[in-house]
């Protein structure tokens, strides 16, 4: 039996594990690790085989004969297929522009792209891709270069403090952060929960703080008032390496503990306690959070964890939080992307960048300069989320040709349908179009809606090369275990053959995806193979406060505590406080929604037997005494809506939900439900996107991205 060492990406956070294989058929997927709190490794990527070798999985092109959405395909070939894609998308580029063209994938999910999405749309002329970073990580990440320029890695191996922001590895969820934090519980690292859930972390956590879903803006706003006023920062660093601190003091007054006990519904003396023990124990971590991504006060929630990392002097230090750079020896997606190929009169029609510009090339352009200084190139396009345009602003264009048609959607592992805010929105988006092509393992609800559907290979049926998406400097390789069943391709081949059919084949010279990984490590005087033998997982020696010596990759060098760019873009240049609309008595609870549940990974995966018995149907959590104010009881089906739209599940009672808060799960549709009333249709029952608005009083300013955590609802018992 053969084992082949592979980053499995049944998630996002790409564990390196091992694939037996036995006659071209793999026979288990294992931990590389077994020890206590170092098995990186969870129940998806263990049940993923039979993901792979699922009789409904897509190993042929198929092409749309019916009505959109009607089900109706018949099988082509891949020739076929592709010589007609691209002279449908040449017409929409001819009749309407490059800007009609857009595309929606998910890089960790398809895991070849090596830039070669954005190559190929940069040098056709479009700036219109998005991706689910625009809700998770990637948002995070420009935020974070507008303050110092890169968004740090937490060193959790040497941390003495870790908080937690609604965030909650498990053994099945993050389960690399997970053992992280675990291995430093048992070494005595503190661990600081902020969280409305009674979650496991939170109930091992030395401190937890059950603030109100929605909050976390505000409690940082209560630390900071608390360590600026006891005097527990660094003194030497913000005198030296900040802007903007006497400006920032005085926004930090505007929040006194009452108030902030107030907003958060959390004790005062709890939050004074937490702010000092992350200010005096550290090096302490704020390792990243999907639930501070998403929320109305997002990006300044996001800048707040970014002052407490630096006035406390918990920057590109050990234990503390990393700006990694560029690897110096392996050739980064972000050049593989050619940005600069795209010319500035089509940077400026990047739909979404006039009113939420963070992440967009609007927003990125005073940092590119800096980032050339300091990290060697212009283009840092970390996390995939520098460079975006804005997910709704795209779906309105391509529903109502505002403020100008986009009428060709490539959808690449990915889900969109489901995975934005507005999901009646983006349905109409997705009819109104011209041209839809998903590359995809099942037949998922917004793959229904295509015009072609395209077989993509797995993680075991191909090579690849990761850097955290351009987060770390630490590059791993994973080692194609089997070939792809059927006639399943990677996305390079998808993309080589595309740029091929547009005379673009100059800028695509790599015939395999190997030559083109070779390619990229060629720098280490190796081949992409002999690398993944000598140096599966490689990083150079870090250094450490970098800025000594290059400064920080903002436009002052130093880190931005006031944002001279968000002011001139009409924004607050200081993080601010945003309260919530009133709905009115018509909706007494909140919302809390986006929650992925530890058998899946977003949308994914609801196919496979092995991990559907682990959660056989979407649950609603709420607290019993809510319950039983709306005549509800244990397994009764419940309709939860908002001012947006109500899905109908089963409810479950749970002392862990704070009382006034429902949780709904993330991304639910029946893929059994597909050949008979359609999956599409079970997502309307029970998608959580449909949930959300992104009308402006629900959207995050600067980023334009929604509001999942505390959404005004009610609930109702169905018969």
């Amino acid at each position: 039996m053969q084992g082949k060492r592979a980053l499995c990406a049944s998630c996002d956070i790409y564990c390196h594990v091992e694939v037996e294989v036995e006659d071209q058929k793999i026979k288990r997927v294992k931990a590389l690790d077994t020890r206590k709190w170092r098995a990186n490794i969870c129940m998806k990527g263990v049940h993923a085989p039979e993901g792979f070798a699922h009789p409904r999985r897509i190993l042929h092109p198929l092409k749309r004969v019916g009505q959109r959405g009607s089900g109706q395909w018949k099988q082509v070939s891949w020739e076929d297929a592709m010589s007609d894609i691209a002279r449908r998308l040449k017409s929409v580029i001819d009749t309407h522009g490059p800007e009609a063209f857009a595309v929606s994938t998910s890089s960790w999910n398809t895991q070849s792209d090596n830039g070669m999405s954005r190559r190929f749309m940069n040098l056709v002329g479009s700036p219109n891709w998005i991706s689910g970073v625009a809700l998770c990580a990637g948002n995070t990440a420009a935020v974070n270069r507008m303050v110092y320029g890169w968004y740090p890695y937490a060193d959790l191996t040497k941390t003495e403090c870790i908080v937690l922001f609604g965030h909650s590895p498990g053994p099945h969820s993050w389960t690399p952060v997970y053992n992280q934090i675990m291995r430093a519980r048992e070494r005595g690292a503190k661990l600081i929960v902020c969280d409305p859930r009674q979650t496991p972390n939170a109930e091992m956590a030395d401190i937890w703080l059950p603030l109100k879903a929605g909050t976390d803006a505000a409690m940082m706003f209560g630390w900071l008032k608390v360590i600026l006023d006891e005097g527990l920062y660094d003194r030497e660093f913000v005198a030296n390496w900040t802007i903007g601190f006497e400006e920032l003091r005085e926004r930090v007054d505007e929040f006194p503990l009452e108030r902030v006990e107030q907003i958060t519904g959390v004790d005062r003396g709890l939050i004074a306690a937490a702010a000092r023990m992350y200010a005096t124990n550290g090096p302490s971590a704020i390792p990243w959070s999907p639930i501070t991504d998403q929320q109305r006060n997002s990006t300044s929630a996001i800048r707040l964890q970014a002052v407490l990392r630096a006035l406390c002097g918990y920057l590109d230090v050990p234990g503390g939080e990393v700006l990694h750079g560029f690897h110096p020896k392996i050739i980064h997606d972000s050049v593989l992307e050619m940005h600069e190929a795209l010319p500035q009169a089509q940077k400026d029609k990047q739909l979404g960048a006039d009113q939420h510009p963070v992440f967009t090339y609007r927003g990125m352009a005073p940092y590119n300069g800096p980032a050339k200084r300091v990290w060697g190139h212009e283009y840092a396009n970390q996390l995939t989320g520098c460079y975006m345009a804005n997910p709704s602003a795209l779906f309105r264009a391509m529903a109502h040709g505002d403020p100008y048609p986009v009428k060709a959607f490539f959808v690449l592992g990915n889900n969109p349908l489901m995975s934005y805010a507005n999901m009646q929105l983006i349905h109409k988006a997705m009819i109104n179009q011209d041209l839809i092509v998903s590359m995809e393992h099942v037949m998922t609800p917004s793959a229904e809606l295509a015009d072609y559907i395209l077989p993509g290979d797995a993680w075991t049926e191909r090579d690849a090369l990761a850097d955290g998406l351009g987060w770390s400097s630490i590059f791993r390789t994973s080692q194609k275990a089997v070939e792809p069943r059927g006639e399943a391709r990677n996305v390079y081949e998808f993309w080589r053959d595309l740029a091929l059919r547009f005379d673009l084949g100059e800028h695509f010279p790599w015939e395999t995806l190997k030559d083109l990984l070779d390619y990229r490590v060629a720098p280490m005087g190796m081949s992409f193979d002999e690398m993944a033998e000598a140096h599966p997982v490689h990083l150079e020696k870090l250094q450490f406060r970098k800025y000594e010596q290059t400064g920080f990759a903002t436009p002052s060098g130093k880190v931005e505590l006031y944002s001279q760019t968000l002011k001139d873009f009409g924004f607050d240049p200081l993080p601010y406080w945003r309260e919530e609309p009133d709905e009115g008595k018509d909706w007494p609870l909140r919302l809390f929604t986006g929650v992925r549940e530890s058998p899946f990974f977003q949308t994914g995966q609801r196919h496979i037997e092995g991990l559907r018995k682990f959660s056989p149907e979407p649950l609603i959590f709420i607290h019993p005494q809510d319950a039983a104010d709306h005549g509800v009881h244990e397994g009764d089906m419940v309709k939860a809506a908002t001012t947006h739209g109500a899905v109908t599940m089963k409810v479950t009672l749970k002392q862990t939900v704070p009382q006034g808060l429902v949780r709904v799960p993330h991304g639910w549709w029946l893929p059994e439900e597909v050949g008979k009333s359609g999956g599409l249709n079970s997502a309307w029952g029970l998608a959580d996107a449909q949930l959300c608005s992104d009308a402006p009083e629900f959207l995050d300013r600067e980023q334009g991205i929604p509001h999942f955590r505390g959404l005004p609802c009610r609930i109702t018992k169905v018969a």
